[in-house]
Parts: C-alpha cells; sequence; structure tokens
C-alpha cells in the first residue's frame, strides 16, 4: 500500500506515463531472452525532466531503472526488479542530419530501419543491421554494441558513435564525445561526478602494467564483435594512454555498457555512403558444417558485403512457417548448411566480374555441392529468410527450445573452423546436435544448445555447457558476447574471459558512474546467477489448462502461448511491409502486441490461482485491441496463433463473467439480417436514416460515425433457386460449391450473383447447398458452443460432396477459411474436416487453378484497358496469399493490377463498429490504405475481397471497392 502511495506521487511528477498494475508488470517482466524478473513498474519518460525525475526517485527508494527500447534483448538485458524505463514511445525523433559532415542525430527510441528510411534521400545510411533492424532501435543497439549482417563491411554500433549526451546516476546532464588531451586534463579537476569518472578511468588505466594486462587477457584485437565487459581495450589505444593519435571518446565505454553507466538521451551517429547498387548473392549449398566453415576464409578473401551462415535446423523450420516458405526457393535438396555471399559493384559489369571470382574461389575448393545465384528480389527474400532464424526457433513444439547462452561467441576468422570442431565435440559429449547460424563471415556463429530449461536437470546443464564454452573461447581468446551483450545469460563468465584483475577495474569504473548502483544492476559486474531467475520455474508441476479449441498441435494453450520468445517480429511499423500488428501500429504501445498477449496469457495461466485461469480483466484489457487479422499466424517465425487465443480467451472469461447484449448482436448477426431480410425496405430506412440509425448506434454501443450496412432486397439463397433452373450444357469443365457464407447471403447478394453468373458463363456447374453459417462472428466473440455446432454441421454435409473433382469455394475470405483453420480445431470429425480443407478454396484460388490449367483463358474477356488497385483481406493474407486475386484480375489482357501493400483495413469484422475502437480502427485504415486509395487517379477500380474491408474503404474514404468478382464478370465478353 506504501508503495502506491509513492508511486501516485512520483506519477504525478511526470509528463509521461508511469505504470505499476499487474498487467503491464507482467508483459514487462521478459525480454527476447530465457529470463524473467516483474518490475516495480514501468514508465513511458516524455521529457529529459521525467528522466531526472526517475533517477532521483530510484536513488531515493533504493531500487533501480532498467532502460529499454524495442526489447528484443537475448542475454536478459531489458529484465530487471526496479522500474523498467520504456523510451520507446517518447524518445522517437530524428534531431538533426549534417549532410556534408555525413551525421545525424537521433533520439534513443528511432528505429535502426526507420532511420535509413530517412537518410536514403541524403544517399546516407547508418550500417549496423541486425536481424531485427525493422523494430530494433539505435539507444538499444548503442547499449549492446550490436552488429548484425553488414559489420564485415561497415563495423559496429560503437564504430558509429560519436556523441551522446546522457544524464547520470546524480541527474547531472552530460555530453560524451571525442576530446583532446588538454581537455581530457580540464575533465579531471572538475568537482563534478563527470571530472570523478574521467579521474577514475584515467587512475585505472595509465599503468602500462595495467594496459599490458588488458592487452594480453581480452579477446584478439581483430575480433571486431567483441562485447566482453566495459570496452576499456579500446580506451587504451587513445592519445591518453599510446602514442596513438586517436581521441579519447567515452562514448566507446558507454557503447555496450548496457545501460548500466548512464541514461542516454541522444546519440550522434557518423554515417555511410548508400552502398553500391548492383547486389548479387551465390548461396553455397553444403553437405556438412566443417565444409562449409572452411570456406568461409576463402570467400572472406573477396569484398564480401555480407558472410551468414544457416544450417539444417533452421532450414527446416522455414518449412513450415507460411511467409518463409515462398524466401526459401532458392534452396536446392536438402543441405546441412548454406552460406550466402553477397557482392555488391557500382555496375553490373563490375558485380558479375566479382561474383565470377568468387564462384571460381569457391569451386576450386570444391566443398559445396551447389551455388545458385541470386539478384534482387531474391536476394531480399534470401536476407529475410536468414533473419528469421531467431524467431523460428521459438517455432519448436513441446518444451524443449533453443536456449539463448552460448549464442554470442565470436573468435578470430582462422580460428573458426578448429573452434567449431571443438565445440561440436564439446557438445556430442552432451548428446546435443546445436544449431549453427548467422555471422560466418566475421567469425561469429549463432549457436545453441537444445534445452527444457523447466526441468532441473537441463537447467544444470545450462550452466555446464556455457561454462564449458566460456573455457573454450577463452582458450582461443575469443569473445563469449559477440553481439548480443552479456547480460544475465554471460556476464558471470566475464572474470573468465578478461581475467580478475581486469574485473575489478569494471567495478570501480560502475562505481564512479553508478555510486547508488541504479542503473540496471546485476548486468555487466555483479552478475545476477546465470541460472536463476528463468522464464519457466524448474520442476514445476505443469498447470492444467482445459480449453474448448483443440490445441493439441501445440500440445496446449499454454505452449501455443510460449511459442512466443520475445522477438517482437510484431513491432514492425507499416512502411516495412505485413500486416502484424495493426493495433500496435496504431498506438505504439508495447500491450497492445501479439507478443504481450501471448506473454500475458502465458504469465496468468502460469501463476493464476483462480479455479478459471481466463478470469481477469488484465488478460480482457490486452486482448481488447487485437483485431483477430490472424497475421501472427503466418507472420510471427514462432507462428503463435493469437486469434485463437483471444477465442479461447472470451470464450472462457465469458463463462465467468457473462455474454453482453451488444455481444450477443454481432454474433446472431446472421439470424437479425434474416429477420431484417423479410423487411429490407423498411430495415434500409432505419439504418440509413440520420435519426434512426443514431438511436440504433447509441442503443447497442456502436460508433455514431460508422455506416450500418444494408440488407438486401432478396438473399443470395432465394436467388439461387431461380439461378439453378436456367439450364447447363452438358459438357461442364467441372461442377463445384459454393460456399454461400452468412455476408454474401444477405448483405452483398450482388456479389453472389456475380460469381454465380461468371461461372456458369465460363462453363462450370454450381451447387450451393443449404448449409449452416459459416461460424465467423461467433468466433470472433468467442461464443464457440455455437461455432461449432455450425461447424459440425458443415463438416458432416460436405464430407461425402467435396473432392479434388468436386471442390468446395467460398467469396468470403473470413468464412470460407474457416474450414481451412478454425473448423480443424472446432470439428469432432477430424478426418473428414481435414480432407475438406485441402480441397477449399477462395473463388480466386480456383480460377487461378483453373486458368492454370488451361480452363480458363483471356480470350474470354475483353480487351478494354482497366487500371485496378487491389486491398486483401487480412485472413487471405495469413492463410492463402494475394497472388490468385492477383492473377485472376489480370487475366483480361489489358487489366493493370497493383496489390496496395495495406496491411489490415482497420474494421475486422465487429472492431470497427464498436465505439469505442472506431478511432483506432479508423488510425489503422490511415495507416496504408485509405491514403493509397485517395491518391488513385480518377478512372481505378478499387477493389477488395472482404466485405469489412469494403465497408472501411466506404467509410474511410467514400469510395465504393468491388469483388473481383465482380470486376472479371463484367470483364466477360
Amino acid at each position: 500500500m506504501q508503495q502506491d502511495v509513492f508511486f501516485k506521487d512520483l506519477k504525478s511528477q511526470l509528463e509521461g506515463d508511469l505504470h505499476y498494475d499487474d498487467l503491464l508488470k507482467s508483459i514487462y517482466a521478459t525480454d527476447a531472452s530465457v529470463y524473467r524478473m516483474l518490475p516495480l513498474a514501468v514508465a513511458y519518460p516524455k521529457t529529459i525532466k521525467d528522466i531526472k525525475c526517475l533517477i532521483a526517485f530510484a536513488r531515493d527508494n533504493n531500487t533501480s531503472l532498467i532502460p529499454r527500447t524495442a526489447g528484443t534483448s537475448l542475454a536478459g538485458q531489458c529484465v530487471g526488479k526496479g522500474i523498467v524505463v520504456d523510451v520507446s514511445k517518447y524518445f522517437t525523433k530524428i534531431l538533426n542530419i549534417n549532410e556534408k559532415e555525413k551525421t545525424v542525430v537521433v533520439q534513443p527510441g528511432v528505429i535502426r530501419d526507420e532511420l535509413n528510411n530517412y537518410l536514403k534521400p541524403f544517399g546516407l545510411f547508418f550500417g549496423p543491421n541486425t536481424s531485427t533492424s525493422n523494430r530494433c532501435m539505435i539507444g538499444g543497439m548503442v547499449g549492446n554494441n550490436s552488429s548484425g549482417t553488414t559489420s564485415i563491411q561497415y563495423g559496429v554500433t560503437r564504430d558509429k558513435v560519436l556523441k551522446l549526451k546522457t544524464v547520470l546516476s546524480d541527474g547531472s546532464e552530460v555530453a560524451f564525445g571525442a576530446i583532446q588531451k588538454n581537455e581530457f586534463n580540464r575533465k579531471i579537476e572538475l568537482n563534478t561526478l563527470e571530472g570523478h569518472i574521467y579521474k577514475t578511468i584515467y587512475n585505472e588505466l595509465k599503468s602500462e602494467y595495467v594496459q599490458s594486462e588488458i592487452i594480453n587477457q581480452f579477446p584478439k584485437p581483430e575480433i571486431h564483435r567483441r562485447n566482453t565487459g566495459y570496452a576499456i581495450d579500446e580506451l587504451i589505444k587513445t592519445d591518453i594512454f599510446s602514442e596513438a593519435l586517436e581521441p579519447f571518446n567515452m562514448c566507446k565505454l558507454l557503447s555496450g555498457s548496457e545501460g548500466t553507466l548512464a541514461f542516454t538521451t541522444e546519440i550522434t551517429l557518423a554515417l555511410d555512403v548508400l552502398p553500391p547498387k548492383e547486389s548479387i548473392m551465390v548461396a553455397a549449398h553444403f553437405n556438412s558444417i566443417e565444409d562449409c566453415l572452411r570456406t568461409v576464409e576463402t570467400v572472406m578473401e573477396h569484398n564480401l558485403h555480407t558472410c551468414e551462415m544457416m544450417d539444417k535446423t533452421i532450414l527446416d523450420l522455414t518449412k513450415h512457417n507460411k511467409t518463409q516458405q515462398e524466401n526459401r526457393q532458392f534452396i536446392e535438396d536438402n543441405p546441412k548448411a548454406i552460406l550466402m555471399c553477397e557482392i555488391k559493384g557500382e555496375t553490373i559489369e563490375d558485380s558479375n566480374f566479382q561474383v565470377n571470382k568468387l564462384i571460381k574461389s569457391i569451386e576450386e575448393l570444391g566443398l559445396s555441392y551447389a551455388n545458385p545465384i541470386l539478384k534482387s528480389g531474391e536476394i531480399d527474400k534470401a536476407i529475410e529468410l536468414r533473419k528469421a532464424g531467431l524467431g523460428l526457433l521459438g517455432n519448436m513444439i513441446g518444451d524443449k527450445k533453443t536456449a539463448a547462452c552460448i549464442e554470442d561467441t565470436a573468435v578470430a576468422l582462422p580460428d573458426l573452423a578448429n573452434y567449431i570442431s571443438e565445440f561440436t565435440k564439446l557438445m556430442s559429449g552432451y548428446n546435443q546436435e546445436a544449431v549453427y547460424y548467422a555471422h560466418a563471415g566475421a567469425g561469429e556463429l549463432h549457436l545453441r544448445p537444445i534445452l527444457n530449461l523447466k526441468k532441473k536437470e537441463d537447467v544444470v546443464l545450462f550452466r555446464k555447457i556455457t561454462t564449458d564454452v566460456a573455457h573454450l573461447v577463452k582458450k582461443y581468446r575469443g569473445s563469449m558476447s559477440g553481439e548480443h551483450g552479456d547480460g544475465i545469460v554471460r556476464a558471470e563468465f566475464i572474470p573468465l574471459m578478461i581475467g580478475e584483475a581486469n574485473y575489478q577495474i569494471l567495478k570501480r569504473i560502475k562505481t564512479a558512474f553508478d555510486p547508488d548502483n541504479i542503473f540496471n544492476p546485476g548486468k555487466i559486474v555483479d552478475a545476477y546467477p546465470m541460472d536463476k531467475s528463468l522464464r519457466y520455474q524448474t520442476d514445476r508441476k505443469e498447470p492444467e489448462v482445459e480449453t474448448f479449441l483443440d490445441f493439441s498441435d501445440s500440445l496446449g494453450i499454454l505452449r501455443e502461448a510460449e511459442k512466443c520468445n520475445g522477438s517482437g517480429d510484431c513491432r514492425k511499423l507499416p512502411e516495412f511491409g505485413g500486416t502484424m500488428c495493426p493495433s500496435y501500429r496504431a498506438t505504439r504501445n508495447e500491450k497492445d502486441t501479439t507478443r504481450a498477449r501471448a506473454n500475458a496469457l502465458r504469465e496468468f495461466l502460469t501463476h493464476s490461482e483462480k479455479p478459471n485461469k481466463f478470469d481477469h480483466h488484465e488478460l480482457k484489457e490486452v486482448f481488447d485491441l487485437c483485431l483477430s487479422c490472424k497475421a501472427c499466424a503466418s507472420e510471427c517465425p514462432s507462428s503463435v496463433d493469437v486469434a485463437s487465443l483471444k477465442a479461447e480467451f472470451l470464450y472462457q472469461y465469458q463463462k465467468a463473467n457473462g455474454v453482453s447484449l451488444r455481444t450477443k448482436l454481432f454474433a446472431y448477426n446472421n439470424q437479425l439480417n434474416g429477420l431484417a431480410s423479410n423487411v429490407p425496405s423498411l430495415t434500409n430506412f432505419m439504418f440509413s436514416n440520420s435519426f434512426t440509425s443514431s438511436v440504433i448506434k447509441k442503443s447497442f454501443g456502436i460508433a455514431t460515425k460508422r455506416s450500418l450496412p444494408l440488407i438486401s432486397n432478396k438473399s443470395l439463397g432465394k436467388r439461387y433457386k431461380n439461378f439453378v433452373n436456367q439450364s447447363y450444357t452438358n459438357n461442364c469443365i467441372k461442377t463445384i460449391y459454393l460456399f454461400n457464407d452468412e455476408f454474401t447471403n444477405h448483405l452483398d447478394t450482388q456479389i453472389g450473383l456475380d460469381a454465380l453468373t461468371l461461372l456458369k458463363a465460363l462453363n462450370y456447374k454450381v451447387i450451393i447447398l443449404n448449409h449452416a453459417e459459416s461460424g465467423r462472428a461467433f468466433l470472433s466473440k468467442g461464443l464457440l458452443e455455437q461455432a461449432k455446432k455450425f461447424a459440425n454441421q458443415n463438416i458432416y454435409l460436405f464430407k461425402d460432396k467435396i473432392t479434388s473433382e468436386t471442390p468446395l469455394i467460398g467469396i468470403e475470405p473470413s468464412a470460407i477459411l474457416t474450414f481451412k483453420d478454425e473448423y480443424l480445431k472446432l470439428a469432432d470429425d477430424k478426418l473428414s474436416a481435414e480432407k475438406i480443407a485441402k480441397h477449399t478454396f477462395l473463388l480466386e484460388e480456383f480460377i487461378q487453378q483453373e486458368i492454370n490449367l488451361g480452363n480458363i483463358k483471356s480470350e474470354q474477356f475483353t480487351k478494354d484497358a482497366k487500371t485496378i488497385k487491389f486491398h486483401g483481406h487480412c485472413h487471405q493474407k495469413a492463410l492463402s496469399n494475394q497472388k490468385p486475386s492477383f492473377d485472376m484480375l489480370n487475366l483480361p489482357e489489358n487489366y493493370k493490377v497493383t496489390i496496395i501493400p495495406s496491411g489490415c483495413c482497420g474494421m475486422a469484422g465487429s472492431f470497427g463498429y464498436e465505439k469505442e475502437h472506431y478511432e483506432v480502427s479508423m488510425q489503422i485504415g490511415e495507416q496504408t490504405l485509405f491514403p493509397a486509395i485517395r491518391n488513385a487517379k480518377e478512372g481505378i477500380i478499387i477493389s477488395a475481397n472482404g466485405t469489412s474491408c469494403r465497408h472501411q474503404i466506404m467509410d474511410g474514404t467514400q469510395k465504393t471497392a468491388k469483388h473481383p468478382v465482380t470486376i472479371l464478370k463484367e470483364a466477360l465478353l
């Protein structure tokens, strides 16, 4: 209670935000590491004054501050027992660019790729490039001294940091940068904390003996990826301690210090000229890890921009992720390892010349069995495949996962093959087949054992393996922490890696900067134990969680949530493509990420003592803005299916708390629409008249600015009875079953008629059965018993009818794709459900297949020229893809089609109707979709295949979007 009083007082002093509720604390208890510590509170500072206030509070109340940006840290840097200070929300400005000096000034919450998008028109970029570059932030990169795929060409973050504005532990603001000897000497004389810091460093490092110990004990200087401890080995290279010409710069020490020394508020970076435009990649395939590694030294003799490796474990995991399946098309046979070598040149001729020399070198070694050459878009896909490695490792089913503990070791390039050979022998002694991937050209492979950290014996192995590898790395004078930092997992081993005497220097430097130990304690010095505070309690009794949906493919709902490893792919912004996660893109709040939902569910299912572990208002809050777009099921490398988690949560929560009238209204909309269709003119008058529609909206919690959908004069089911009486030819190409979904039946009847007309004209026999509705509305509202009833009815009806020769096709993606998704979790007859799913298609998918078979030809359509912009439904993107719609619309010879890279439209069924969600819904639409439509020239046709999408486009842009089937029907000759 006293703590609440303190925090209320602190909150009143901040311009930013402070949260100390159970939900936010649970979300911030983990990062992308194996650790979990429940913080006291979470702060989002808005100003430097806020940061000073937090520092004073921590100092006065004997607590600590844990700085955080995107929270993708792999070593536990972002977890702690104090106040997590998240700068990713407000400290996000690019402050200044000096084109002439090639420098830029940013706040720590600027995203790396966002910065490079800004710099591109100036012909400049920030070189270090992590696999998380579309969401990781510059502050985190400085804290970790991040490297990434391009370090062999452009160096590491430490090489680029010119100046840091910071707040020290006494609240003073200090700027650190390069200073001359006379300035250094003046600093030493200052009677301030800043002066004390400079004086301490000088006294600690001035001895020649100390310097020789640092040189002898620290990792080999040619290893440019080295983050072990504080970089005092960099400071002794300056003109203060040697004959070198390099000026002293405290930024060398602060880079890689993991927020343990000072709180950074502003960063000045050195930039590089954009790399040559013409890229070619050689993806050398090998039958063994050894052959791959023996090739590295040879290829690195060439001027490579990237030299990355992936092993069979990673490659096999890409087979089961929808997004990565499209990126792995270049892989031949079944390699044990692939080495991706990228060449860049100013001209195509230059690139080809370099690549020919590279291939010649590889072929002369004779160790690879294939060397495919990738260009342009193929390179981008290969790079995305490699970048997905971290997240894909979380996609292992069950409790055994790849553990991040030894994945950051780096050795000198000539030592790499021997080091890995010894490492492999060491791991075989533990009966381990480790995962090998990442930065081979830099002497760093991300090596991971596969462990079940819920089991005591594997936690023991966790320490033993890390200890043995630390000794092996020390033997080669390598770096235990190459780019991911020491954090919790490796900080214990710093004395071994750099020597006890050098470690004591680090401790004294930490004390000089931070005498009260308020900045991120337990990292680098005085480390937390590496085998404590783990995400999962050791040898726990696994919580029993009964669910209505079938989560057996993940071994239960808890393990489905546990697949989230915190890699943060759900934090990427709209400009970086994809759909995940629409609500985060609108609010920029961690609470609204896919990661937060999975983590919160894991927390409460694991630690709740309630009989119904779902019955927590915190879970209701975290799932509130989930649009059930399903993007996470395909775009998240770990394939965490949050839409299914939300459906199950709502079902269980409503069992304890009841179902609201509005929820029932939306869930039973098909039945209500059926009643309304008996008096369509009256219904539509009430829905469109400003007074009556306003009353309806206010009565049921519908946004007043949202238009209500109008009822068709006659349902498609009724119209089909007339249509079926029309004669078919005796030689129809195929008989197909059309699923008359509830949205097409009552709201978009004309689209259904267009589909019937088109298919008949193309010589297909169409049958509509008297089937049940899809259950989509019930699924989205968590009324799973009703959804299951419809699923079982439809499976029973179609199980003996749907085959490869008589497929089931549908118009509305959210409805027809339930057969391929939720029905597999709901239906009692799983075998029949799986069989039907194999032969169920979106209408566009069916037409694309028939085009490929030669059954549908462009000659059957107009030769008029039209330009079309297409927006695809989220469920189509997640469970199918947009290419069938693109191919279908391109069928007329002179139709020109482009796909709007729009993510989610923001409507998501009932979500956009609900008054509390309307603003977020429209914000999502405004990210990409609405501007693209508004900017479309006169005469361009807008197309969307989702009923919610078309409605959202009308409300957001006042433009009508046509279903692809209508466009193609109108194009018939």
